[in-house]
C-alpha cells in the first residue's frame, strides 16, 4: 500500500512589469496613473526672459549680421569715398564743418535698418514663430516691448559707433583743407542725435512691420515713406502746390537726417533736434496702433 504524497507547491510565476511609455516613463495601461513632475523648472516669463529671447534671436538670426555688417559698410565706406573725392579736388572748404559728409552713407544705411526693423516681427509672422513666442509669453505688450528694446538698442549702438568712427577720420582727413573745427553741439547730433533718428526710423519699421504682418509689404511702405515726399516735391512745378511742395521738402526724411548737420534744403522747417522730436511722435502713435492690434487679432 502507497503511502499518498501530499501536493508540492508549484513555483511562483515571475510577473513581467508593465509596459510604459518609451518617452516618459509613465505606464501606458493596467497601472495606476501617477503624478510626473517635469525636471525643467518652469516659471512665469518676465520682461527679463522676453528680452533674453529676443536678443536670442536677433542675434542668431543671419538676416541680422548682413543688414547690419550693410549698414557698417555703408556709412563707413560711402564715407571714406567722400572724403577721397574731397582730398582729390583740392577745394578750400571755407570753415565747413566735415561732418556733414556723413550724411550720405547714413541715408542709404537707413534702408538696411528698415529692412531689419521689418523683419525682427513680420518674419514671425511669416514662419508661425509668433504662435511659439505668443505661448511662451502670453503677454503681448511684453512681447512688443522686449523686441521694440532689443532692437533700438543694437540698432542705436551700431550706428553710433559707425558714424562716430567716419566723423573722427573725417575731421582728420579735411583738417589741412580750411575746414571748420565741429563744435561741441556738433558732434553731439552728427553722432548721438542722428544715431537716435536712424534707430527710432528702424523702430518705427518694426512697429509697421507688426500692423501690416507681411515682410514686403511692410518694407515697400516704409521705403515709399523715405523716399516718396522728396520725389513728389520734385516734380510739383505748379504755382498753386508751392505750399505743399515746401512742407514735402522740409519734412521728408531726407531732409530731417539733413538737419542734423545743419545742411537742411529748405530755410525754414525743422531744424536743430526737431526732427528727433518728430519720428519719436510718430513712433509712439504707431507703437500704440501696434499694441491695440496686437490685443484684438489672433496669432
Amino acid at each position: 500500500m502507497s503511502t499518498p504524497q501530499s501536493p508540492t507547491p508549484s513555483p511562483a510565476t515571475p510577473h513581467a512589469p508593465a509596459p510604459r511609455s518609451a518617452l516618459d516613463g509613465r505606464p501606458t495601461s493596467g497601472e495606476p496613473a501617477s503624478s510626473y513632475t517635469s525636471p525643467i523648472p518652469v516659471a512665469r516669463a518676465g520682461l527679463g526672459q522676453a528680452l533674453a529671447s529676443e536678443w536670442t534671436k536677433i542675434r542668431s538670426l543671419r538676416s541680422t549680421l548682413w543688414t547690419l555688417g550693410l549698414l557698417v559698410l555703408l556709412i563707413v565706406g560711402v564715407g571714406l569715398m567722400t572724403l577721397g573725392v574731397v582730398v582729390a579736388a583740392g577745394q578750400d572748404l571755407e570753415g565747413e564743418s566735415p561732418l556733414g559728409l556723413g550724411f550720405f552713407g547714413l541715408l542709404l544705411g537707413s534702408m538696411c535698418l528698415i529692412t531689419l526693423g521689418v523683419l525682427t516681427t513680420a518674419s514671425e509672422y511669416g514662419t508661425g514663430m509668433i504662435r511659439t513666442t505668443v505661448t511662451a509669453c502670453p503677454n503681448r505688450r511684453r512681447v512688443l516691448a522686449a523686441k521694440s528694446i532689443v532692437f533700438f538698442l543694437v540698432a542705436f549702438l551700431v550706428t553710433l559707433v559707425s558714424a562716430t568712427l567716419i566723423g573722427v577720420v573725417q575731421v582728420a582727413g579735411l583738417s589741412g583743407q580750411g575746414s571748420g573745427t565741429p563744435s561741441a553741439e556738433e558732434w553731439l547730433r552728427g553722432t548721438v542725435g542722428v544715431s537716435l533718428y536712424m534707430a527710432l526710423l528702424g523702430l518705427l519699421s518694426l512697429t509697421v512691420g507688426s500692423i501690416v504682418r507681411h515682410s514686403a509689404g511692410a518694407i515697400t511702405i516704409m521705403i515709399g515713406a523715405v523716399l516718396a515726399p522728396l520725389v513728389l516735391a520734385l516734380f510739383m512745378f505748379a504755382e498753386s502746390l508751392s505750399d505743399v511742395r515746401e512742407a514735402l521738402f522740409e519734412y521728408s526724411i531726407p531732409n530731417q537726417l539733413a538737419v542734423f548737420y545743419a545742411n537742411s534744403l529748405s530755410p525754414s522747417g525743422p531744424s536743430g533736434w526737431d526732427p528727433l522730436w518728430i519720428m519719436l511722435g510718430a513712433t509712439a502713435v504707431a507703437q500704440v496702433l501696434a499694441l491695440v492690434l496686437l490685443e484684438k487679432r489672433d496669432v
